[in-house]
């Protein structure tokens, strides 16, 4: 695609001639007393999803909520930190007081502790965003699987939050790591948890720039890697069970982890992501990577995306789904 060329909004197609879902289908969204994670909820709730907003903050938590219920809009609300197993234990065991099914997990919750432009791999940062992007996220998940709804009216959906930093084929050059990843009927829980440890330890012995690791927000960026992979491993174990598992990358957003900068806001990003969550049955594929661009042409040039359409348009060929339509990526093997 030409970069002259007018690139279209990044917004998607109304929900309402597909809709599935119902006051009783219930979602969980991890880190949602701002930026994305809140305006997810805000959406979810408008759409007449049973919605859970989740944050480590308590008092955040409650203000988000309340700021919802001022514009009319009724979320539930428990403290959940992600890097904190006890947290986590605790928060299930509400869950499981309170809902007797879960329709929908966006894993949004992350940290990052770099500056636009530049690195940070100290130790302490380091073991902070693996637990909190990585290890945390793959608990709440393994520990949420049980309660997940099983109907032949609907399918259960996990949308990971991810980056296009944690596209392995784009940013990993580690070529022992990176042939692993790539051969995803190989791919395993062991294998990313080698290479999770792996890079914990090079940076501890400050071998890590030379070993091949992402250049860019390298700590933020192996995190995403190792979501991203378990999230294809997640869904080829619960493929045909009732169960999809995608990640989105939301794209360059105007949010805290990027001081405000960005080409969209995150309730454009929120208005995506909850229509990838929201896609009717017939249309859910499962093990994908999507990513979102701007009217200011984010996503420009990157090749050969893991990024799906619909299973209408995919097996149609069909434009109804392509990046001229609202700005979610096709497959691109061009520059």
């Amino acid at each position: 695609m030409n970069s002259n060329q007018q690139q279209p909004s990044l917004s998607p197609p109304s929900l309402s001639s597909s809709r599935w879902w119902s006051k009783d289908t219930v979602a969980i969204v991890t880190g949602a007393n701002k930026g994305i994670g809140f305006a997810l909820v805000k959406r979810f709730a408008e759409l007449g999803v049973s919605v859970i907003l989740t944050a480590r903050d308590n008092v955040k938590g409650l203000q988000a909520v309340e700021t919802l219920m001022a514009q009319g809009l009724h979320v539930h609300f428990f403290r959940l930190d992600v890097s904190d197993p006890a947290s986590i234990h605790s928060f299930v065991s509400w869950f499981k007081l309170r809902f007797s099914a879960l329709d929908i997990l966006v894993n949004n919750a992350a940290v990052s502790f770099n500056e636009i432009g530049e690195n940070c791999a100290s130790m302490e940062h380091v073991e902070t965003v693996i637990n909190t992007n990585f290890y945390g996220p793959k608990l709440l998940t393994e520990s949420l699987l049980p309660f997940f709804r099983h109907s032949s009216a609907s399918t259960s959906r996990i949308l990971n939050i991810s980056s296009r930093l944690g596209l392995f084929n784009q940013k990993l050059k580690n070529k022992k790591i990176k042939e692993i990843f790539e051969d995803e009927e190989r791919l395993s829980e062991e294998q990313i948890n080698i290479m999770v440890n792996l890079f914990l330890q090079n940076v501890k012995q400050g071998t890590w720039k030379n070993q091949g690791w992402p250049e860019e927000w390298t700590d933020y960026a192996v995190s995403k890697l190792a979501l991203s992979a378990y999230s294809k491993v997640l869904a080829k174990r619960y493929e045909g069970r009732g169960l999809s598992v995608n990640c989105f990358c939301p794209g360059f957003t105007q949010t805290s982890m990027t001081r405000g900068k960005g080409t969209h806001s995150a309730e454009d990003a929120a208005k995506v992501g909850a229509w990838l969550a929201l896609l009717p049955p017939e249309d859910l594929l499962t093990g994908k990577f999507y990513i979102a661009r701007s009217n200011l042409g984010f996503g420009l040039n990157v090749q050969k995306l893991f990024v799906v359409l619909s299973l209408k348009a995919h097996k149609t060929k069909s434009n109804l789904f392509s990046s001229d339509a609202w700005g979610i990526w096709q497959p691109c093997t061009k520059d």
